[in-house]
């Protein structure tokens, strides 16, 4: 069993925290910023359980979490 570094980001959705994984399509919530990312945690050692998910990760080297405005 080898060991990944898994970037993601945490957010407040409503009553939650959401937890989303920036290297594959997996994310979690929780009522704390903590839960969220166990939460996480423990749904990414599912989703890598699974025959040929580790051939979808996306690496990530470097991320920026930020606010943009746009018209609409």
């Amino acid at each position: 069993m080898s060991q990944r570094n898994i970037r993601y980001v945490v957010y407040r959705d409503g009553d939650y925290f959401v937890s989303q994984c920036l290297n594959v399509e997996v994310s979690s919530f929780g009522d704390t910023r903590e839960e969220a990312v166990e939460n996480l945690r423990e749904a990414l050692e599912l989703y890598f359980e699974e025959d040929g998910a580790a051939n979808l990760f996306r690496p990530v080297e470097d991320a920026l979490c930020g606010d943009i405005s746009i018209n609409v």
